[in-house]
């Protein structure tokens, strides 16, 4: 007689890895996992002195917007370090041990992330409040302190498929897919173009590879949920329709510092900005309505997001080294 164990948190009776059959490693999310793994790396270890020279010989209003994109960034980082708990806790109560485990791996690598951006402060000698540099974005603002931890949190309380798909497309595919990878591109384009920062080029190499990885499987999610429930395809365009206006406002709002006619610092276009942005969103959602009536046991093996972000990658990569 074969006996049922669950593994949901607060009512464990057994565990996943003595299951018959153990863990299996085909698993998505267990491929993103030992990907992981393999490829740590340690904030610490980066050198930013030639960056701390680079930033001294920026003008003021370079300076200005350098501090700006990282400030974003590094406050951005540390929301998402903090607002992920939920979502490890939901994949419990679903008994997903595989997206469990590599979520742990995903708060982990978030963490690292905040504090890479705080090393390249500190040495570049800024070490007073940095608030100011975002606290006038307001779309800024309210995706990371009322979007973010709302949409996350809300799974504490009931973490459905609806929910998940809510929170999911507010941090994979705005918070990650929009706007972090729209501002790291910037960030290369920078770097690459003038030839400066190379701590910083590190640290976006390295958070890009992180966040292909974790954009990957944000996609995965909606693709099962969509899988499993045509409907669910209508909330995940239901909440990329709410976020789309303040998200483009964030990539939009530092434009707004600079007077009439002022070109950008570094000639970073906005047009161009927000045009990546889109281009990134709408092939994702793309990849996610693919989904619609598909087979869930297909899906959990599908590395297909994977690949689409490393599609991204090589674009990108080939178009940074022509502006290089």
């Amino acid at each position: 007689m074969s006996v049922t164990h669950s593994i949901e948190h607060g009512k464990r009776t057994g565990f996943a890895s003595l299951a018959k059959g153990g863990l299996n490693f085909d698993l998505f999310p267990m491929r993103l996992f030992a990907k992981g793994n393999g490829r740590h790396w340690n904030p610490a270890d980066i050198d930013f002195s030639q960056d701390a020279r680079d930033f001294a010989a920026m003008n003021e209003e370079e300076r200005w917007w350098t501090c700006s994109l990282a400030a974003q960034f590094m406050a951005g980082e540390e929301s998402v370090t903090q607002d992920l708990q939920p979502f490890v806790a939901a994949m419990a109560a679903e008994g997903r041990l595989a997206d469990e485990m590599y979520l742990t791996q995903f708060v982990y690598e978030e963490a690292k992330h905040t504090e890479a951006f705080r090393r390249w402060f500190d040495a570049v000698g800024l070490t007073e409040d940095l608030h100011s540099y975002i606290e006038t974005n307001e779309p800024y603002m309210q995706i990371f302190t009322k979007e973010l931890p709302e949409s996350l949190y809300a799974l504490g309380a009931d973490p459905s498929p609806r929910n998940q798909i809510r929170a999911s497309v507010t941090y994979n595919h705005i918070v990650e897919g929009t706007l972090a990878l729209t501002g790291y591109f910037a960030w290369a384009k920078v770097c690459t173009s003038r030839g400066i920062l190379p701590g910083m080029q590190q640290v976006i190499k390295h958070i890009g590879d992180d966040e292909r990885r974790h954009m990957a499987w944000g996609t995965f999610t909606c693709r099962r949920h969509v899988a499993a429930d045509d409907d669910m395809w209508d909330v995940v365009d239901e909440r990329m329709q709410e976020l789309l206006v303040p998200a483009m406002g964030v990539v939009t709002a530092i434009y707004d510092q600079l007077e009439e006619g002022q070109d950008p610092p570094f000639a970073v276009d906005m047009n161009e900005m927000a045009e990546y942005a889109m281009d990134k969103v709408g092939r994702r959602l793309g990849a996610i309505e693919s989904a619609r009536g598909a087979n869930l046991r297909d899906i959990d093996v599908d590395a297909s997001p994977e690949a689409l972000e490393e599609k991204f990658h090589k674009e990108d990569e080939a178009e940074l080294a022509m502006a290089g």
